[in-house]
């Protein structure tokens, strides 16, 4: 591989000795209401920044998905209102399952951080019924 191909491409998060990491995360509404919706994600970005101590710098892409019910809204928007101007999202519809639980918002998370780091994924609100395995680490 040239030197050329194995380069950061301009990417300030990444550097020698970094991994890419995936997390997730989700949270829930009480209504299809806009204002309700960037909130509720501004809420569950700020906890997952913090939690996994990263910056906007060490961020590569975020998909957004709602349930089938909110519609209100772009959960994007509250990315872009706590400064995430230069990170690729993408919003996407949860795929519709039968009993699933409703007015939910889920988030898939790409950044780059040190090898040992460890994901800490968030779920916050009625979203902690979806991962009861996480539950005593949050």
């Amino acid at each position: 591989m040239s030197e050329e191909a194995n380069s950061n491409d301009g990417n300030p998060a990444w550097s020698e000795g970094q991994r890419l990491f995936a997390l997730r995360g989700a949270t829930t509404v009480k209504a299809n209401d806009a204002d309700q919706v960037v909130e509720a994600t501004e809420e569950l970005l700020v906890e997952i920044l913090k939690r996994n101590d990263l910056t906007p710098a060490a961020l590569v892409s975020c998909i957004f998905t709602t349930t089938e019910d909110l519609n209100a809204q772009f959960p994007a928007v509250a990315a872009r209102k706590i400064g995430l101007n230069q990170v690729p999202l993408l919003c996407a519809r949860e795929v519709d399952v039968p009993g699933s639980l409703p007015l939910a918002i889920r988030i898939l998370l790409h950044y780059y951080a040190p090898p040992d780091h460890a994901a800490q994924h968030v779920y916050l609100r009625d979203a902690v019924t979806l991962r009861t395995d996480l539950t005593a680490a949050q």
